[in-house]
């Protein structure tokens, strides 16, 4: 447990926090403010007084019987001890497939970042459009060839203006 805090302090959250996707930062963000205000709390109330003034309280009330009452009470009070294995197992899962899931966040971010970086550099290092001649374009795209070919056997390729300025000349 004490490895695990230690592994906690080192862990460079910002660097973290900019590499996870936005719904994983937030439930990250929400998980440790929940964490720091039960460490809070926890040290609050082991700061303060747990000894009862009982000579105060029999000084005070008239009624002595329920200052014995609640004396005999609180000498015999015995904390219940609870088994957090079960709790601190759910909690080591749950850190478990969010540490894998972070961890397949970022191997998928690193992949789509060099994707797009690869078509970066194909479009900067690509001739402008003005330049491309058909060839080029057949040579990228050999499936328009194909297209067209299709088209122009069915007929359903026209020329824009073609008819209305020669006229229709299906009917012969």
């Amino acid at each position: 447990m004490a490895s695990l805090r230690a592994a906690a302090k080192q862990i460079d959250w910002t660097k973290l926090s900019n590499s996870l996707p936005t719904e994983t930062v937030a439930a990250l963000q929400a998980f440790r403010k929940r964490n720091d205000e039960a460490k809070r709390v926890l040290f609050e109330l082991k700061e303060q007084a747990t000894t009862v003034d009982f000579a105060h309280y029999r000084s005070i009330l008239k009624n002595q019987a329920i200052v014995n009452q609640a004396e005999k009470a609180v000498q015999g009070f015995k904390p219940v001890a609870y088994n957090l294995d079960a709790q601190l197992k759910a909690i080591d899962q749950f850190e478990a497939k969010a540490v894998e899931k972070a961890t397949s966040t970022v191997q998928k971010i690193d992949a789509e970042l060099k994707d797009l970086e690869a078509t970066l550099a194909n479009i900067e290092g690509s001739r402008p459009i003005e330049q491309l001649t058909v060839d080029d374009i057949i040579v990228a795209k050999p499936e328009i060839t194909k297209e067209i070919e299709e088209k122009l056997q069915k007929g359903e390729y026209t020329v824009k203006g073609y008819k209305e300025r020669f006229g229709d000349m299906s009917y012969f």
